[in-house]
């Protein structure tokens, strides 16, 4: 199934909107394609599960009905060319009328397993490397960690009846990564990183105002939140310390969406407690907890920000021609709108497919800014 990839397109094939469906190792698309009303795939970052939604005509009631747990796998694109969508596990069906329609939703991850169960673990002295490894062992997954994670530093953290999904999620959110499940992988990656499921890089997609019939460009209020605070305790000393943290991009076009400056502050010490800023001094987003280390709240308040400045910008863009070869995470330029959104340097957040008998096959990406280029340097 999986070895199947993009088929070529055929000599003399003509381009329309096509798609094939598995149950095991059954071609079952001959039995639906006259039956499809419409299927919408939506790819989506982090742990939350891809979904799969059909709805078939079922007007001869001839139709039958699913069972939950049915693997099914999707090849969607265009005829001669099908790109491997990946394998869903059924978990909702339904059936209404008149005219009868039954509708499937499908999810790329099943959680009824190992991966539904809520945990009461503790870690000490450990790594998060070693943690999210431990995770992805006892999942059936292999791990896939971006470079500059494993060897961070956890003092004591708890996953207090919690799922390891959630809790994964949770240390990607304050390390500054983001989490999924893709092609049996457990992935660990900084946002925007560029990488396959495999490892290997996304390349840059470029798009132009010509691709698509729909698009909507959206600043945040960026002053909502002009720094992020983390506070840390030290009981080793009781001395005051300065350390300053401070945004640093690398040479970037003007007309860009421009970030807030992440600037430092001195932490605010009484004798053993302390306050990393990074951002600006107003308006300041406070982490609740309270960090083991400095270097602990250093890498929580930098993750938060990053997630903040992420947001300064959203861009949505509809294909007219369906993409089944996008995904999320994928680097984009594009050009034909406004300079600042041309400049701007964006990343696939969301992807969304349409295939319809009404409206063929269409794409709608959400993306974001591509914040890659940040970096953060001391300064004492």
């Amino acid at each position: 199934m999986s070895e199947l990839g993009a088929m070529a397109i055929k000599a003399g094939s003509r381009p329309a909107p096509d798609f094939m469906l598995w149950i095991g190792s059954k071609d079952v698309t001959p039995n639906l394609r006259d039956r499809l009303i419409s299927l919408t795939l939506t790819d989506n970052r982090g742990f939350e599960a891809d979904t799969l939604n059909l709805a078939l005509d079922d007007s001869d009631g001839l139709l039958q009905l699913p069972q939950r747990g049915t693997v099914v796998s999707l090849f969607l694109g265009w005829v001669g060319q099908l790109h491997n969508k990946g394998d869903f596990t059924v978990d909702q069906v339904s059936h209404g009328g008149a005219p009868d329609v039954l509708t499937i939703v499908a999810r790329s991850v099943d959680f009824r397993g190992e991966l539904g169960k809520a945990r009461d673990l503790s870690y000490h002295d450990a790594t998060l490397g070693s943690i999210v490894t431990q995770i992805a062992q006892r999942c059936g997954l292999i791990l896939q960690m971006a470079d500059g994670f494993a060897g961070i530093k956890i003092d004591h953290i708890d996953q207090t009846h919690e799922t390891d999904p959630s809790f994964v999620t949770r240390l990607a959110q304050r390390y500054g990564a983001v989490a999924a499940i893709k092609a049996g992988r457990l992935l660990f990656l900084r946002p925007g990183s560029g990488q396959l499921a495999s490892g290997g890089a996304i390349p840059t997609v470029t798009l132009t105002r010509q691709d698509g019939d729909k698009h909507n460009f959206t600043v945040a209020d960026r002053t909502t939140y002009s720094g992020v605070q983390a506070r840390w305790l030290s009981t080793k000393e009781a001395k005051t310390h300065v350390v300053q943290m401070q945004r640093k991009a690398k040479a970037t076009n003007d007309a860009a969406v421009a970030h807030p400056d992440a600037q430092s502050a001195p932490r605010l010490t009484g004798q053993q407690e302390g306050d990393y800023l990074s951002g600006a001094k107003e308006s300041l987003l406070v982490l609740p907890d309270v960090f083991s280390s400095e270097e602990a709240a250093m890498q929580a308040a930098q993750a938060k920000w990053n997630e903040v400045q992420r947001g300064a910008a959203h861009f949505t863009f509809q294909l007219a021609s369906g993409r089944a070869d996008l995904y999320p995470e994928t680097p984009v330029r594009v050009s034909g709108f406004k300079a600042v959104i041309d400049a701007s340097a964006w990343v696939i957040s969301k992807v969304t497919h349409n295939l319809t008998v009404n409206s063929g096959f269409i794409t709608t990406l959400e993306l974001e800014n591509d914040i890659t280029d940040v970096e953060y340097e001391r300064v004492y």
